[in-house]
């Protein structure tokens, strides 16, 4: 049985890519990953759209910004396009054991707070299977100090997992199911998060119960945690009841009209001082 009415406005996946080259396998990773999760989104009744942030496209104006702490127009609407999106699939290939320097530096330009209880799926491309280990021991970390909601499928490509090596018996069927149940658990999560009218429960509902209202959280409505119901199976089941069964947080609109009614900035420390000094003279 699905869910229906998952979501009331239409979500906003981007994926932000850190791939240098044309065509780029980061930017095919992304792309997979987010029809992966727009595809889950839809089979719950719900709605959602995809934009593709290919960061080897600003890289000149990235490296601007970080000197000079002036994002131009055309930067700064990418930096928008992040800070309005629901949802992000955030993809680099691996340099030096660490992901593109590229990836990072606009990570850096980006405001940190934007970040919290943003559902993220992180992945990454390299040579070889021994790079997979950026996942956990890099992307994980930093998005864990943006307070990020990471997925717990990450996704690693391979050059063999694209199935074109001849005679490999590879048809890329173990990425494509990588990429689905990362897709699943991001649309989990985003239903977990929709403000939903309470569905009726056989035994009537009650304080705490699936499918009622929140603790705190007016109008925020847990969903079912039921595999069948998400249209999830078997070793499923537990992802379902893991993404259903976590606290709720607020929408980014939410997120970000509570900083700018705060008016909360976050001073770089060489300014920091000199407004320090200044004050002592």
């Amino acid at each position: 049985m699905g869910v229906d009415n998952v979501t009331a406005a239409t979500r906003n996946i981007v994926v932000v890519s850190g791939g240098l080259g044309v065509p780029s396998t980061s930017r095919m990773l992304g792309d997979q990953i987010a029809e992966a999760a727009k595809d889950s989104i839809e089979s719950l009744g719900g709605r959602a759209r995809v934009e593709v942030i290919e960061l080897r496209e600003y890289a000149g104006e990235i490296a601007s910004n970080m000197v000079s702490r002036y994002a131009s127009p055309r930067l700064q609407e990418v930096i928008d396009q992040v800070a309005d999106a629901d949802a992000l699939v955030a993809v680099s290939p691996v340099f030096t054991a660490s992901v593109s320097g590229l990836f990072k530096s606009f990570l850096d330009v980006l405001d940190p707070k934007g970040f919290e209880g943003v559902p993220v799926i992180v992945a990454a491309t390299g040579g070889s299977a021994r790079h997979s280990m950026v996942i956990d021991y890099v992307m994980r970390p930093i998005f864990s100090y943006l307070k990020s909601d990471i997925m717990p499928t990450g996704v690693f490509a391979g050059p063999d997992d694209w199935g074109v090596a001849e005679g490999s018996g590879n048809d890329g069927g173990a990425l494509t199911a990588r990429a689905q149940r990362a897709g699943r658990e991001l649309a989990l999560a985003l239903a977990a998060g929709a403000s939903l009218p309470a569905p009726a429960s056989a035994d009537g509902g009650g304080p705490g119960a699936p499918g009622t209202a929140a603790p705190g959280g007016a109008g925020v409505v847990v969903p079912r945690t039921s595999g069948a119901e998400f249209g999830i199976v078997g070793d499923d089941e537990d992802l379902s009841a893991d993404l259903t069964s976590r606290s709720i947080a607020p929408s980014r609109k939410d997120l970000r009209a509570e900083r700018e009614a705060a008016d909360m900035t976050s001073m770089p420390f060489e300014d920091l001082l000199a407004s320090i000094n200044g004050n002592r003279t």
